[in-house]
């Protein structure tokens, strides 16, 4: 378990001091897939350098199975850093080794002969799906088969917990997809520990347990994917998953109806029962909705017939279903 304890960043800059995080509080259960999701400035990455202590935290501690890293000794904390793998947005894989010796790098440092270190360095290539490239140089790989690469690598010395900053900011959807598919496996199956790191909400809907929103340097929410997305509470969370429209046309300037989905079935046609019971169309000017775990979450903008008791049904309907929404002028 990693507990975070009122941990704070400071940088000194010519322009003065710059508070990269500020009195952070959270805690990582064993086994989960913990997201940390802001803007771009919000500190997430000096956050999750933090946990490792790639960068040494102004106060505050990080408590990793029971010890307070911030006050170890250099060896000890080598040793602990064992525990923890990690991945970036740029790979950061060494350009003059080919993908086996690249997966080799930190057994050998860790004093793996160079037979255990090829042996193990095989079977995580295998793992993460690139035996057939094993002899290829970076140079020779695609995008997603650097992070595959990378993560064969942080995996090397089993770790217990696996720090993913931005890991695929760089990427296209589909090799995404692929990549956070990879990370769920090896959590499900290895029972590592994942901290994901991102801007991009469809990472968190689509792999994470729980999420943490920070904004400006602060944690502003935290709680279980689905209720997040349920029920934002921050102003920055529901920037992040209910954006504002700015698509609908100002011409059609009639009432609407915000419909927020929180956790019925995926599988429930609800604006078609709406259409067929209440017996009237509505127009749909922006919808917003994800699948996770069978469950929907989301939003659907409609705009409400002229007649009013076509709207009286509407609402009825909503209600009896016990269907959030709010009214609106578009």
């Amino acid at each position: 378990m990693i507990e975070i304890q009122n941990l704070s960043k400071i940088f000194n800059s010519k322009s003065g001091e710059v508070v990269a995080i500020d009195g952070i509080n959270c805690t990582v259960h064993d086994g989960e897939i913990f997201g940390i999701i802001g803007l771009s400035g919000a500190g997430k990455s000096t956050l999750v350098r933090c946990i490792n202590l790639l960068e040494r935290p102004t106060k505050g501690k990080v408590i990793i199975d029971g010890t307070d890293i911030t006050g170890v000794s250099a060896k000890e904390l080598r040793r602990i850093r064992k525990n923890i793998g990690m991945i970036f947005q740029g790979f950061n894989l060494l350009a003059q080794r080919n993908v086996l010796e690249n997966v080799m790098f930190p057994l050998r440092l860790v004093g793996k002969s160079r037979a255990a270190a090829i042996k193990k360095a095989k079977e995580l290539i295998e793992i993460v799906g690139l035996s057939d490239r094993i002899n290829n140089y970076p140079s020779q790989l695609s995008g997603g088969q650097k992070q595959r690469v990378a993560i064969a690598r942080a995996l090397a010395t089993d770790p217990k917990y696996l720090l993913c900053d931005e890991a695929t900011s760089a990427l296209d959807p589909t090799t995404t997809t692929q990549i956070l598919e990879l990370l769920k496996r090896i959590n499900s199956e290895r029972g590592v520990t994942v901290i994901v790191i991102t801007h991009e909400m469809r990472v968190i809907e689509q792999i994470c347990d729980r999420v943490a929103v920070l904004d400006k340097s602060h944690i502003v929410e935290l709680g279980k994917v689905s209720e997040v997305f349920a029920n934002p509470q921050s102003d920055m969370a529901k920037e992040l998953i209910l954006p504002k429209n700015g698509s609908v046309p100002t011409s059609l300037a009639r009432k609407a109806i915000r419909i927020t989905f929180d956790g019925r079935s995926s599988f429930e046609p609800v604006i078609s029962n709406m259409i067929l019971e209440c017996r009237c169309t509505v127009n749909i000017l922006y919808a917003d909705t994800k699948d996770i775990g069978g469950k929907a979450f989301g939003q659907m903008l409609l705009q409400l017939p002229e007649d009013e008791n076509s709207c009286l049904r509407i609402r009825s309907f909503l209600e009896s279903r016990q269907i959030s929404y709010t009214e609106e002028a578009v």
